[in-house]
């Protein structure tokens, strides 16, 4: 059972959850929940939207107004959500595959736009609902079911991605760096603007199983040992962060946001939102 802290965050009557034995997508829930808890935001005014993987399960579990939608179109629904009721905290929990694959269009779009969401990538480096298919971060090289000889795409960057698309706040957490993972997660809720949170979680059964990751624990020693904060990285040469994971804060430069931009023209008119 989680802590007595946390538990007012979640549905308990929907645990234990479904997620593999050793995946990181429950620490990186509880992160998220750490974070709300931490900002001391009324649940009744927080909204989390996911799309379709295994990270978008989290939503059913989190004592908030949730929505459950269609793979890749997290990005769009809470943007729905978000133009109703500029006055809602929304956050997008969703994967590397429903973020950046069917849903990178969305994605570019939100991130273009600066409207105020709170994007969570639980990042695992595979298609793990479906069968540890190669997704759009998986490293080149790294095996598959449908790459089984090494994927030769090329990975995004997903918070570079995001910033060059117009994003006002990139971050990189993990699953071992907890209280890290928490502040990026809090700081991004108080960007008002679109904050991007790539989220790097570990997932044992499909990805670590393909590439010879070892178990669970191997997967999270991986991180404590080679995830290094930004700061630390800008001093090493290119050839010294190979193989690592740059983690911690990459940008945060707020700008004009989407829904005051259309309150203004609402303004202008004489009108209301629809509501």
């Amino acid at each position: 059972m989680p802590s007595k802290l946390i538990e007012k965050h979640l549905r308990t009557d929907r645990l234990p959850h479904i997620w593999c034995p050793g995946c990181g997508h429950g620490i990186l829930m509880r992160d998220v929940c750490q974070a709300i808890d931490n900002l001391n935001l009324d649940k009744d005014m927080v909204t989390i939207v996911s799309g379709i993987g295994c990270s978008s399960r989290a939503a059913g579990y989190m004592n908030y107004n949730t929505l459950h939608t269609t793979h890749g179109r997290a990005i769009a629904f809470a943007t729905g959500i978000k133009m109703a009721k500029p006055e809602m905290t929304v956050i997008v929990i969703t994967g590397d595959g429903d973020a950046a694959a069917i849903g990178g269009n969305h994605l570019i779009h939100g991130c273009r736009r600066n409207i105020d969401l709170t994007i969570v990538v639980f990042n695992n480096n595979t298609y793990g609902m479906t069968g540890g298919q190669y997704s759009p971060t998986t490293p080149t090289g790294e095996k598959g079911t449908t790459a089984p000889y090494g994927n030769i795409d090329g990975a995004f960057d997903l918070p570079r991605l995001a910033k060059a698309a117009g994003a006002t706040y990139t971050a990189r957490g993990d699953c071992y760096h907890v209280p890290l993972t928490i502040k990026l997660i809090e700081n991004g809720i108080k960007n008002h603007g679109f904050s991007f949170i790539d989220a790097t979680s570990i997932c044992p059964t499909y990805y670590g199983r393909k590439n010879k990751k070892g178990g669970p624990i191997d997967m999270m020693h991986w991180q404590e040992k080679n995830c290094i904060s930004k700061t630390k990285a800008d001093k090493l040469s290119k050839e010294e962060l190979e193989d690592k994971l740059v983690i911690g804060e990459f940008y945060n430069e707020p700008k004009e946001e989407y829904t005051d931009l259309y309150q203004t023209i609402i303004d202008k008119v004489g009108g209301k939102r629809n509501v």
